[in-house]
């Protein structure tokens, strides 16, 4: 990959939360051609209720990754767009960004359309992609055979949280968006994650066709691991539990880069995390003469919640081009 002016090399991010907004936002100052293609497996809070009552596609990660796009001057349509009701009949939980996306999309007509729209209140630069454009509910197989309905239902267990998650699917199944197949088929550069792995990265990645495009884009794929485990998710994993996880469910051969955080924490910065059941995050895959070759560096931030720093993760990403 040519290194003389990686400004203008197109990347795609894939994931959904708070993963997508850290990469992005970190990635924002250095790179003109950016696009986040997100998890429409999202049902819980502000998203699920709109879901439900409109038949909308989920608009919570659309939102994030459009603040994160956000090149506006004016903090206040960003704070707008993050504001949450905390009173009101009928409005209690619900996300301004949220409300005003569903409302832009009765008004345009469609949700790429209310996309767009929302893109040019914020004075986005890039794009935003749904990685699907049919409504779906996610799946899991527990290791005890049970399944799991629902993105809120494993994010946060109904269940024993102790169990592992086997596998996820969609359902009903859902064809990747052409717009998305036609950003990956375009980019020099694919990001897979950070994110939580069984409900927001997985949920992209299982969608018919996106197996298909990975594989025959010439980009470069990168898959950046987790941090911190999460309880219900991803108990006891190691950073090669993660890869396993996403070559189960993309296959093997696929992801040419796997980046893993090796700034371990101090004990005082993980104490408080013993109470969510969330452990740091051990680097273990080993450099061998299959994919995918593994970068390691210091990737966390210096203070505070223990997680990705956006310009740490940046500037790795920007010697891979």
């Amino acid at each position: 990959m040519g290194r003389k002016d990686p400004s203008g090399k197109r990347i795609v991010v894939i994931g959904g939360g708070t993963g997508v907004f850290t990469v992005l936002s970190g990635l924002r100052p250095m790179f003109r051609n950016l696009t986040a293609i997100v998890t429409m497996a999202d049902d819980g809070g502000s998203t699920g209720m709109l879901r439900e009552e409109f038949g909308i596609l989920p608009p919570g990660d659309i939102r994030r990754a459009l603040i994160a796009l956000s090149t506006s001057d004016n903090k206040t349509l960003s704070e707008l767009f993050n504001y949450r009701f905390r009173e009101g009949t009928g409005l209690t939980g619900h996300n301004f960004g949220n409300l005003m996306i569903t409302a832009l999309e009765r008004v345009t007509g469609g949700f790429e359309s209310a996309i767009e729209e929302a893109g040019k209140i914020l004075s986005v630069r890039g794009k935003v992609v749904p990685v699907t454009l049919k409504p779906v509910k996610l799946m899991a197989e527990l290791e005890d055979g049970t399944t799991v309905r629902g993105e809120t239902n494993i994010d946060i267990p109904a269940h024993d949280g102790r169990l592992k998650i086997r596998r996820v699917w969609l359902k009903p199944k859902a064809m990747l968006n052409p717009a998305a197949r036609r950003e990956i088929m375009a980019a020099d550069l694919v990001i897979v994650g950070p994110g939580d792995l069984y409900t927001s990265i997985v949920p992209n990645l299982v969608v018919d066709g996106m197996r298909e495009a990975l594989r025959r884009t010439r980009a470069k794929k990168l898959y950046a691991v987790n941090v911190m485990t999460k309880h219900g998710e991803t108990n006891g994993y190691r950073a090669s539990d993660f890869l396993k996880a996403v070559e189960f469910h993309l296959g093997e051969g696929v992801v040419d880069y796997v980046l893993m955080n090796n700034k371990r924490p101090s004990p005082a910065r993980l104490r408080p995390y013993v109470e969510e059941r969330a452990e740091f995050v051990e680097p273990d895959v080993a450099r061998s003469s299959r994919k995918p070759m593994p970068v390691t560096a210091d990737l966390i931030r210096s203070r505070g919640f223990i997680r990705h720093d956006p310009e740490k993760l940046a500037r790795v990403i920007s010697m891979l081009l």
